[in-house]
């Protein structure tokens, strides 16, 4: 695996996509209170050993209040992670989201969709 120099003498590998959706974790979104991962908002993750990192979303509806926020705290949150070399958000709208189909069981608790 290629690694990113942090230093002249250190090299850190490139994070996994699982700790990539883990370090997304946090992010809610704020109009909601829940997590973007948990609202199923980010549909996929790709890293390569370069430690290049693209996160494919998308918002809970086109003209989202927090659209704007949510990515660059989304993209913020990935650029800032040990090994990653560059990260680029890509908003998505197919498929559309479906929060029965793709939040969490968490989630759905919390919106009441059961």
């Amino acid at each position: 695996m290629t690694m990113k120099k942090r230093s002249e003498n250190i090299t850190v590998p490139a994070p996994t996509k699982k700790e990539i959706i883990e370090a997304l974790k946090p992010i809610q979104d704020p109009e909601i209170r829940i997590g973007i991962v948990d609202l199923g908002l980010v549909y996929d993750v790709e890293v390569n050993d370069q430690g290049q990192v693209k996160v494919k979303m998308t918002l809970t509806t086109p003209a989202c209040p927090y659209g704007d926020l949510l990515i660059s705290m989304t993209k913020r949150v990935v650029s800032q992670m040990e090994g990653v070399t560059s990260s680029e958000i890509i908003l998505v709208w197919d498929p559309p989201w479906d929060p029965k189909e793709m939040a969490s069981d968490l989630a759905k608790d919390q919106l009441g969709l059961w």
